[in-house]
């Protein structure tokens, strides 16, 4: 038996905001440039990256994309200062919160192995 943690933002209306997908978007629009390249890289539409980062931008009330429009480089967007920052620290944050959950699973896990071993003694005993 695993553990698997999600982790996700939400705003005061309790809407979500920012969690893994968002994550996975950005460290891809800083890989590829562009916000249109980084969404068909995770198999996304264009509309729903950009309803992402607009719904993240506004859940935190910063831009998190400088986008270029017009000419040659139309396509362009890249990462602002401010979303290297978060992006570093939404994941040093992560990693804790799933550390910090290791300990309360594994006492949890080995009560369960007891429950389940006293249910298997009494099934035993009941059809004894």
């Amino acid at each position: 038996m695993e553990l698997k943690v999600k982790l996700y933002l939400t705003d005061e209306e309790g809407e979500k905001f920012m969690g893994i997908g968002v994550l996975w978007l950005l460290q891809r629009v800083a890989e590829h440039g562009s916000l249109r390249k980084g969404a068909m890289s995770l198999g996304i539409s264009y509309s729903k990256a950009l309803a992402m980062v607009q719904n993240l931008e506004q859940g935190l009330g910063v831009r998190v994309l400088d986008r270029r429009k017009g000419g040659s480089q139309r396509d362009g967007a890249t990462l602002t200062p401010f979303a290297h920052r978060f992006i570093a620290r939404y994941h040093e944050f992560e990693q804790e919160a799933k550390r910090r959950t290791e300990e309360p699973f594994e006492a949890f896990a080995k009560d369960l192995g007891t429950l389940i071993d006293r249910h298997d003694t009494d099934e035993e005993e009941r059809d004894a």
